[in-house]
């Protein structure tokens, strides 16, 4: 009775169009007074739910991409792209790719990428002759790679979804996510080129020389030094997962203040502003989340859940297939936080007793939440550029295909080839 209370109230409420922080927290409520518990229980796992230091990572992280975002390294990532490949046919498009690949890397989010990027390339596409819905779905697309880079915040969110479950190190997500995040940018550079081909998108002048290359790239170093930093620390044993968060913060700082000197005292602002709000709504759902963890795992729900799927198949790579579409379809209406804190206690048990391990696990949680957010009907990252290019998200689905395709190749191979994402963790253990 408690379980169908719990489940039913939740749904119903995300149908109603209550915010999924308040759904879930309601649907807690609900089931404690079912189940006669005191309601001081769900304020109890709320608050030990985020005292936790690794916490202080995400406001770090999300603060040092909102810098970035506002202070001006877009610009010159955008100009290194464009030295690279803007002379081949479509090549705005894959400059798109790839600025959002080397943008996502830095500022770790993909809203930033596409707000930042997609700004600047989605208007300069149209102007140039490219289609808006290419525009757009190149843009959304390429940025959907920052949800697993170095500087992602949902990386940190993830490993601490797994406390109790299994033990999982940030250092060894962020390694497990370069090598899918590299075949996920070859592919959206092949489905760029193959929908520029098909439509016969010119060239834009000749290969600049690779002495414009060059310097373009050193342009555009110092912002993508932050990556090093994180990574070299982390790997050296220098600082922490948590402490390369606060040095990323005051290495955008240097970078947009001293070097570049193209943060405003506004953007500064805003950048905070923002930063405050992201970290709040985060914390909120981490807080509401481990509430309603102690529900599911209270009732059983992962193991019920396990046995729900066995009914249908024995075989590994169905059960995988099963989560992987369970994944997507949650994803569609659930931001990417709340799908990783609920569904992480009920889908990674069953994916290590079939064999997978958490790492892999935990890119495939990922990837599967990055298609959610360009996806109807929640789909942010769609929205903003659909925004930016001043088209709808219906003309945009309508082209979606080639670039879904490139992220669903991407997910099977990291799906059912666990060396695409242990290869690194093992090789540097």
């Amino acid at each position: 009775m408690e379980l169908t209370v719990l489940g039913l109230s939740f749904t119903l409420l995300l149908i109603l169009g209550v915010p999924v922080a308040f759904a879930i927290g309601l649907s807690s409520v609900a089931t404690i007074f079912v189940a006669g518990l005191p309601v001081a229980v769900v304020f109890q796992k709320m608050v030990g739910g985020m005292q936790v230091f690794s916490f202080l990572a995400i406001p770090f992280f999300v603060f040092a991409g909102e810098l970035m975002l506002y202070g001006g390294i877009a610009d010159r990532i955008v100009k290194f792209a464009n030295s690279l490949v803007g002379h081949v046919r479509g090549g705005l498009g894959m400059s798109n790719v790839l600025g959002c690949t080397i943008f996502g890397g830095v500022a770790g989010s993909p809203l930033a990428d596409v707000s930042a990027i997609g700004s600047v390339m989605i208007p300069l596409m149209k102007k140039e002759g490219y289609d808006a819905d290419y525009a757009v779905n190149v843009t959304t697309h390429a940025a959907l790679v920052g949800a697993i880079m170095p500087t992602s915040h949902n990386l940190i969110i993830f490993t601490l979804a797994t406390s109790g479950i299994a033990s999982v190190s940030i250092l060894g997500l962020i390694l497990a996510g370069l090598v899918p995040a590299i075949i996920l940018t070859l592919c959206n550079l092949a489905a760029a080129y193959y929908v520029a081909v098909k439509r016969g998108y010119p060239t834009h002048g000749h290969f600049p020389g690779w002495h414009v290359v060059l310097m373009a790239f050193l342009a555009a170093l110092p912002g993508l030094f932050v990556v090093v930093i994180i990574l070299g620390g982390i790997l050296s044993g220098a600082f922490t997962a948590t402490e390369s968060a606060s040095i990323a913060v005051a290495w955008a700082l240097f970078v947009t203040v001293v070097v570049y000197r193209s943060l405003t005292w506004v953007h500064f602002l805003k950048a905070c502003a923002k930063a405050c709000k992201t970290t709040g709504v985060v914390l909120l759902l981490i807080g509401i989340s481990a509430a309603f963890g102690y529900f599911m795992a209270l009732y059983e729900v992962p193991q019920k859940t396990g046995e729900m799927m066995k009914m249908v198949s024995s075989e590994p790579w169905m059960i995988f297939l099963m989560i992987n579409v369970l994944l997507f379809l949650l994803g569609t209406f659930l931001d990417m936080a709340a799908t990783i804190l609920i569904c992480t206690p009920i889908f990674l048990p069953i994916a290590m007793q079939f064999g997978m391990d958490p790492l892999q696990f935990g890119i495939l949680m990922l990837i599967n939440c990055a298609l959610g957010l360009n996806t109807p009907p929640v789909g942010t990252v769609q929205f903003v550029g659909c925004a930016i290019g001043e088209i709808s998200v219906g003309q945009v689905m309508r082209t979606i295909g080639p670039f879904y395709s490139a992220l669903g190749m991407t997910l099977v191979a990291v799906t059912y080839v666990p060396s695409f994402s242990l290869w690194l963790p093992q090789l540097l253990k």
